[in-house]
Order: C-alpha cells, then structure tokens, then sequence
C-alpha cells in the first residue's frame, strides 16, 4: 500500500500540469554578489590599506518583496576596529544626482582633475590619487538614490514611489538602516555628508533615522547646502533671493574685474561683507517698501546696488531692483560677448547670440560634467572590477519630484535639523559654502542657520566655512586642501 501511495505521488508530481506550473515559474532574481577590492593610500602622511566594495543593496518591504536595488560604493579601512571607527554616508543631491561628485571630486581615495582656472580640460580623462580624500579619518559610503548611477526600481516596481522628499528618505534612510546592520556599525560614529539638494535630505534624513530606525547620528556635513527653497526660488512674491543672491553676485563682479577701482582694492572678504551690509540693510528696506519708496532713497539704492554688482544703473532700474541669477548671468559680461556659471560663476560661456535675457547653458556644468562621467566609468571597471551594461545615470534620469506636504509652499526642511537637533545635543552640523557659488548662494545658508531658532547655547554646533570657489569648491585644489583640513578638525571635535 505504502508502494502504491508513493508511485501516484510521483504521477503527480511529474504530471504535465505540474511541469507546465514549474515552467511558468520565473527564477527568482538574484543581485550580484558586489565588487571587493584591496588597495593601499598615502593620507596626512600615512600610508594604509583599505578594501573597497563595490554593488546594490536590495531594498525590501516588511513582506520580503524587493522595491529596488541601490548602488553604493564603500571604502573600509583594513587596520580599524569597526566598532568604534566612524562611518559616513554621501550623496549629493539634484534632486535626481549620482554620488559621482562627491566620490570623484572631493571624498574618494581617486578623484577627477579639472584645471584651477576655470577653463574645460579636454578629452580623454582619467582619475589621479586623491591627496585631499577623508579615508584616514573615516569610512566613507557612496549612495545613488534609485534612478540615479546604478541604482534602479525593482521589475514592475513604479520609479514615483522614489521619486520625492518623503520617497526619497524613507529609501536613503532605509539603505542607511540596512547598510548599518549588515555590516555591523550600529557602534560606529555615524555621519551623513550632503551637497546641494543634499542639505535638504540630509536634514530630512536627521529626522527619519532618529524617528523611524533610533539611530541618531554624531553629526551632518553639508556641500554648498540648500535647507529652506524660499531662499534660493526667484518668484514675484518671493523678494528673499534677491536679497541673499546680491553678495555672490559682488563676489562674481570682483572676480571678473568688473567693479570700481575702490571695490576692485578690497580683499574677496572685504567686498563681500560691503554688499552684505547693504543687502540686509538699505537694499532689504527697499524691496520691503516697493512702490511706496520714496525717489530720492530709490536712486540711492539703485546707485549702490549698480556699483556693488558691475550692472548699469538704468538695467538695475528697468528691473525694479530685482536682478535674478539667470538675469545676472547674462548681464554682467554682456559686452565681452560672455556668461557666467550657475554652479561656479568663475567659468565663462558663450551663446548663439548676444541679445538673450538668460544664458542657453551653465559653462560651470559642460566643462566638468564629461570628465567626470568618463572618470566614473573609467574607473568603476578599471579600478573598482565592476561591470553593468545600464547606463551610469549622472543625474537627468528623474523626472518630476513629488515635494507632498510643501504643496503651496516653500519646501523647508530647516525645522526638522532643528528639531532633532534640540532632541540630540550632541549634533553638530558642518556646512561648506563657496563665494562663487550662483546655484545655493553662502548668504543663502547664512540667513538659513540665522532663522534655525536654535537656542543660544546650542548655536556653536554650527560651523559654517567659506571658500574662494563655486558650489563644488573641491574641484580647486588649494580649497580642496582647506575643506579637508577644516573637516579633518571638525571630525576631531565632533566624535
């Protein structure tokens, strides 16, 4: 009987039915098992050996079913004990940007070289040793958001549920919570380091990890940081930008040799801190009375605004004080037949013509993009040994970016880095900006942590530092040296 009841078992196991249903089935897909590497770096004069893995993170629900594959790329250094050595998590921002900048340009143990005068180096490129990276003080992990570098959703996983600011850190937070756990860093110093867009994840990110995982973090470094878009979003009901956009476009004037022989004899800082009195004083007032200002003060705000900028007074005057950053860009090198860079207003570019009102492209962004996208595909095979036949997303992939609970207004993450850092003492925050920065202006941020509403005694854990270069100030290498030293210091202090 025993018999009989095992031969119609494998009937049926064997039945046409049973083989078509295990045809049908789809093989479950499996990441790759990631890239590890073995090298050796020579930093603040020690030479060490580090290992560098290279692969995606499946991100997976509480069911088990993978959203998404995230690419990172971490470096370990070999000699440290990992549970007391500090990691940090990087990423820059876009929103809809690969972590290239950052992991080519100032942090990685490699970098792409581009010439400190602000020209476009030419073809081909490569990478070179990176002397300014931050790998003798701690571990570094390079995120791409989904859609973003090598990263993507699962099969038949809708790319808009990553796609916006709430999206966006519960997928971050999540590889970060991940990231923690697999590899055992749950008592190592944790950091998150942000550019541009990332100040606002990495301030939203401060909230999500300490709320949703009880992670709290020992500090945020922020690149050339956007917190608070009403600072940076040029709108007719919006005078905020034109105010804290005026020192960067001083700062412009003074590099291209635009100003007055008074201002031209004043030191970088010292020009600056003129328009930035005038900004928050004479000119504030000016936009704040609108047409009720009298004449008499209103050529006088017109005069000076004009001789801080390099502008003509009758264009300041047609624009009703109100010069935007494209308007300017185009403006103040008019007569040479030039603009100037968004993201490094040091770089010059020329258009099809030159009557336009904005520039047709931003030369601070052509002139780097293709090294840096060259160097990251050279050297994510030649040095790192990992392959993927997608596309390498620098950023441009992502398409609209949901912003939710900001609709109909300004997105502001400020008052969660403020809250948590009410909630956790022990924070401390970093910020980097540079002078000639045109996309997330340094008097941007300055009025940003101003307005943190932070309590007197908790204001010093905010160090702002400032460099004579644009938003990615690392692609200078005397500032590249400076943004290392300051941060191998604040390191120290922040442990």
């Amino acid at each position: 009987m025993k018999r009989l009841l095992l031969m119609l078992a494998l009937l049926v196991t064997a039945s046409p039915f049973a083989m078509a249903e295990e045809k049908d089935k789809k093989p479950e897909s499996k990441t790759p098992e990631p890239s590890v590497t073995h090298h050796e770096i020579t930093l603040g004069g020690e030479t060490f050996k580090y290992t560098a893995t290279t692969g995606k993170l499946q991100m997976k629900d509480d069911s088990g079913k993978v959203k998404a594959e995230i690419f990172s790329v971490a470096y370990t250094r070999d000699d440290a004990d990992v549970g007391t050595r500090p990691i940090t998590f990087c990423f820059n921002g876009g929103p809809g940007s690969a972590s290239v900048w950052l992991h080519l340009g100032m942090l990685g143990p490699q970098r792409v070289r581009v010439p400190d005068d602000a020209t476009t180096p030419a073809p081909p490129y490569t990478t070179e040793h990176n002397p300014h990276s931050l790998l003798d003080v701690t571990d570094l992990v390079f995120i791409d958001p989904v859609s973003t570098g090598y990263s993507r959703p699962a099969e038949g996983e809708d790319p808009k549920q990553f796609h916006g600011y709430e999206e966006d850190l519960r997928s971050v937070g999540q590889f970060i919570h991940d990231y923690t756990t697999k590899n055992e860093r749950w008592s190592s110093p944790k950091y998150v380091l942000g550019e541009s867009y990332g100040g606002v994840r990495s301030a939203g990110l401060s909230g999500t990890l300490q709320d949703r995982y009880r992670m709290y973090l020992n500090g945020i470094v922020m690149i050339s940081p956007v917190v608070d878009f009403s600072t940076i979003r040029f709108a007719d009901n919006n005078d905020l930008p034109y105010i804290l956009f005026l020192p960067s476009y001083t700062s412009t004037a003074w590099y291209h040799k635009q100003l007055s022989d008074e201002l031209q004899g004043m030191s970088l800082e010292e020009v600056v801190a003129e328009a930035e009195h005038f900004a928050y004083g004479t000119y504030a007032r000016a936009l704040l009375q609108g047409t009720s200002l009298p004449k008499e003060q209103l050529d006088k705000a017109i005069a000076r605004y004009a001789e801080l900028t390099g502008l003509e007074a009758d264009y300041v005057r047609d624009n009703n004080l109100r010069v935007s950053m494209s308007e300017f860009g185009r403006e103040l090198l008019r007569e040479e037949g030039n603009t100037i860079g968004r993201f490094d207003s040091r770089f010059k570019g020329v258009d099809r013509d030159n009557a336009s009102n904005r520039p047709q492209y931003d030369p601070s962004s052509t002139a780097i993009t293709g090294a840096f996208g060259a160097g990251m595909n050279e050297y994510m095979r030649g040095t790192l040994k990992f392959e993927d036949d997608r596309v390498y997303e620098l950023g441009g992939a992502v398409g609209r970016w949901n912003y939710g609970r900001f609709e109909n207004r300004y997105v502001d993450a400020s008052e969660t880095l403020r809250n948590q850092m009410s909630q956790n003492p022990h924070l401390k925050l970093f910020v980097a900006c540079g002078y000639y920065d045109l996309a997330t202006p340094q008097f941007a941020f300055k009025y940003t942590k101003d307005h943190l509403m932070l309590v007197p005694e908790y204001v010093d854990r905010v160090e702002v530092k400032k460099y004579e270069a644009g938003h990615m100030m690392y692609i200078l290498d005397a500032e590249a040296k400076k943004l290392r030293d300051d941060l191998v210091e604040w390191y120290k202090e922040a442990q």
